[in-house]
């Protein structure tokens, strides 16, 4: 989804308390759409709250979407723009539903965090999850990935845009609350091309490379995007607006 042009803010947003154990960390797994990182989540260990929560939300999962090359992969933009890759940590509301699989149908089932990774600096954090790729790059294949906090996944600047939608793989369902941090985080050449060098195959297929496993932009429709921060657009025109007015004063 597009965001920023479409944003507004909204004052009563509060900043999203995070509080990950990583000790909850499983194994890494990949699914022959994306390499997902998961989580036990029979109890409160791994949580978020706050933000435009109403409950406290607990972490399954996270995952990633990137492109062939740098120029896109990410599934939201931010001014017309594509980052090469996003993250998406998939939570899920246990205080209204018994399971993971009811909360996926329910509206308010589902809190996703994504942040945008952009080419930069050596991401030290990433680099963990890098070097256990290659034992899983064939579809299917599991390993044990146990201790790992993904909090340094975060970028620290608390702003995020936030609205209502969907799982952006099947089944589709509207049960997403989105919230999409403003900052994206640095990662080098050689960690995005550690996710390329994944595959979408089974080990005997003919080799397909694991690249652009993102979803089209999707328009808004009527959906409103709040932001938690004003952006420097709207405080200039304010701004303006109050030196015109300081002028006009009689």
């Amino acid at each position: 989804h597009p965001l920023w042009q479409n944003s507004v803010y909204d004052p009563v947003l509060k900043p999203l308390k995070i509080s990950y154990d990583p000790t909850t960390c499983l194994h890494i797994w990949n699914n022959g759409y994306s390499f997902l990182v998961e989580f036990d989540d029979s109890a409160d260990r791994s949580i978020i709250v706050g933000g435009p929560l109403e409950n406290q939300y607990r972490l399954k999962q996270f995952h990633f979407h990137w492109g062939a090359i740098n120029e896109w992969g990410s599934e939201h933009t931010v001014d017309c723009k594509f980052y090469p890759a996003e993250l998406h940590l998939v939570h899920w509301n246990a205080v209204a539903y018994p399971t993971f699989e009811e909360a996926v149908m329910e509206g308010d089932g589902l809190a996703v965090i994504g942040v945008f990774l952009k080419l930069g600096a050596h991401h030290e954090g990433l680099q963990t999850l890098v070097d256990a790729l290659p034992a899983i790059k064939h579809k299917d294949t599991v390993i044990e990935f146990d201790v790992f906090d993904p909090s340094c996944l975060i970028p620290q600047c608390p702003d995020y845009w936030t609205y209502a939608g969907s799982l952006t793989t099947p089944p589709l369902t509207e049960s997403v609350t989105w919230i999409i941090k403003k900052q994206p985080i640095e990662v080098d050449e050689n960690q995005l091309e550690a996710f390329r060098m994944l595959l979408f195959t089974s080990d005997g297929e003919e080799e397909k490379r694991m690249v652009d496993n993102f979803r089209p932009l999707q328009p808004l429709m009527n959906r409103t995007v709040r932001s938690s921060f004003q952006s420097r657009h709207l405080l200039d025109i304010e701004a303006q607006y109050s030196d015109h007015a300081q002028q006009i004063r009689p």
